[in-house]
């Protein structure tokens, strides 16, 4: 079956999105590790209701496509493939994290470590742990109205769910987006369209977004109830906007490059971007800690990809492709699925 057409403005909304996600963990790790706040912690904070929400939302855009299908081919495709990379992706950041572990801990405490991650998310790893989890979720939901479960969702989303477990907490949190990703597709495709018919009026449209969203986050009251919720989705047409734009005049094509190889910076981006924040603070060759995060922000995206371009060939493919093996559905001997 030939691969589907890849639709731009998708690319460019999960290209940036993804950069957020990195420039947040990298931003956040400077200014602990510093002890001292930056000018690109306010980019961070503006982005904080937006970033993950429609992150999940685009994760479920193309959900309708395959959620019919018998659950062996959508287990193949939407569990078991985000399930191999997790599990592998664990492995390797265990391998880095480990020998800390067990100077603090022992060896037990590491192992012990290990086997928790399997029950709660291992650092930067959760969004993958919790794709899978709301795939099943929402085929097993297939026969519930629509308009039923966004109430719950939007329910879990608004009440305010604590427990310190990741899963229960992110869920709660993040499947209103998801769910609402898959009821509302074709709203949203129509949403993309009209901007890019009416760009002036999109333009507009943007910088009042910019004014309102700007005002709750620094105003203090971005995560309330129901603002939160409502911040969340009024971000995410703003992505969708706002990516839709790129898209007409296709004028960062790099941005949009990094939507492809979305997962791959998702996965492998927190060994480069450790590696820099300790490199640049130890030397202190640049005293601004907002260029410091920046810079770690940029590692963290590109070396991603210049690895999985040195592999994607090699032997070494199968941290970025699933190999044959690693399939529960019919699929030919040695083929290989694209983390995507």
């Amino acid at each position: 079956m030939p691969e589907r057409t890849r639709i731009d403005w998708v690319d460019y909304a999960k290209g940036f999105c993804i950069i957020m996600v990195v420039m947040m963990h990298s931003t956040l790790g400077v200014e602990k590790a510093a002890g001292a706040e930056s000018w690109l912690g306010h980019v961070v904070a503006f982005a904080r209701p937006f970033r993950m929400p429609d992150f999940f939302l685009i994760s479920g855009l193309f959900l309708s496509r395959v959620i019919d299908r018998d659950w062996r081919s959508y287990a193949d495709r939407k569990i078991v493939h985000f399930a191999y990379f997790y599990v592998l992706w664990l492995m390797i950041q265990f391998a880095f994290k480990a020998p800390g572990m067990m100077a603090e801990d022992g060896v037990g405490g590491a192992l012990g470590a290990f086997l928790l991650a399997f029950i709660e998310p291992f650092g930067t790893l959760w969004f993958i742990y919790l794709l899978p989890i709301f795939f099943t979720v929402t085929k097993l939901l297939r026969g519930v109205p629509s308009w039923i479960v966004l109430i719950v969702a939007a329910a879990l989303e608004i009440a305010p769910i604590h427990t310190g477990w990741t899963l229960p907490d992110e869920f709660a949190s993040r499947f209103v987006y998801f769910y609402a990703g898959y009821v509302f597709a074709p709203q949203v495709f129509r949403l993309a369209a009209a901007v890019i018919d009416r760009p002036a009026l999109a333009v507009v449209g943007l910088l009042a977004w910019a004014v309102v969203n700007g005002f709750a986050v620094f105003g203090g009251f971005s995560e309330l109830p129901f603002v939160g919720l409502g911040l969340g989705v009024l971000g995410a047409c703003a992505v969708i906007a706002f990516s839709a734009l790129l898209s007409k005049a296709d004028l960062m094509a790099p941005l949009r490059y990094c939507g492809q190889q979305s997962i791959v910076i998702y996965l492998a981006f927190f060994l480069p971007m450790a590696a820099t924040r300790v490199l640049l603070l130890k030397t202190g060759i640049i005293p601004d800690l907002g260029t410091v995060s920046l810079i770690v922000t940029a590692a963290g995206v590109v070396v991603p990809i210049l690895l999985y371009w040195a592999v994607r060939d090699t032997r070494l493919s199968f941290l970025f492709k699933r190999p044959g093996w690693a399939h529960i559905d019919r699929v030919k001997a040695g083929a290989l699925a694209p983390a995507q």
